[in-house]
């Protein structure tokens, strides 16, 4: 099996990156956290799954080990497939997960396209143990402008959670609701990864 590939970004695509490792272009499917930072050219070295089906043979891609162990785990999980782990990866990132399932944040885990509340209590139930003690992130509250919404306090601690800085989350998201006023989370962190996104 494949666990790690180590190359240079060949392609871009919209949920996915083509990393070519000495001739050979390995197309992965990758969480936006990582097609956001990812450019042509860049030298890249990401954590890979196979994922095995009679039908197909997919490869996901990931920016550490430990983001590649919470997708495992939740593929474990009954009735979570590799797009809603993935799902779930892109639109709040592994620490904002663990936190969610550790404090049994059902409200947030159904925020996902996929992820139905049978489903997110199944997450909880089955891996609440193995995040027991992660502190929960805040979602909303004073530490945020008031000229955001609930789901822009949401989206800015998920590009936080990404690996963006305080300005650079608040920037991107201050455009989006200039230009489009109140959308999902999810269309918001989307919105913000393509803003911020290296050109």
């Amino acid at each position: 099996m494949i666990g790690m590939l180590r190359g240079k970004v060949w392609e871009i695509q919209s949920d996915r990156l083509v990393i070519d490792v000495q001739g050979t272009g390995y197309l992965l499917a990758v969480p936006y956290g990582l097609l956001a930072k990812a450019h042509p050219g860049q030298e890249l070295v990401v954590y890979t799954h196979v994922v095995m089906r009679e039908d197909d043979l997919s490869l996901y891609g990931f920016s550490s080990f430990e983001e590649k162990q919470l997708f495992l785990q939740m593929l474990s999980v009954s009735g979570i497939g590799p797009k809603a782990a993935i799902s779930l990866l892109s639109t709040f990132g592994a620490v904002q997960i663990e936190s969610a399932i550790a404090s049994e944040n059902l409200n947030l885990l159904t925020k996902v396209p996929g992820i139905g509340k049978k489903t997110a209590q199944r997450l909880i139930l089955e891996l609440k143990e193995k995040f027991k003690g992660r502190s929960s992130l805040p979602i909303g509250g004073s530490s945020f402008s008031e000229s955001f919404s609930h789901t822009h306090s949401e989206a800015q601690q998920t590009l936080l959670a990404l690996g963006f800085d305080l300005d650079e989350a608040r920037q991107a998201l201050g455009q989006i609701l200039k230009d489009s006023g109140e959308l999902s989370t999810e269309e918001q962190v989307k919105k913000a990864l393509r803003l911020l996104a290296p050109s």
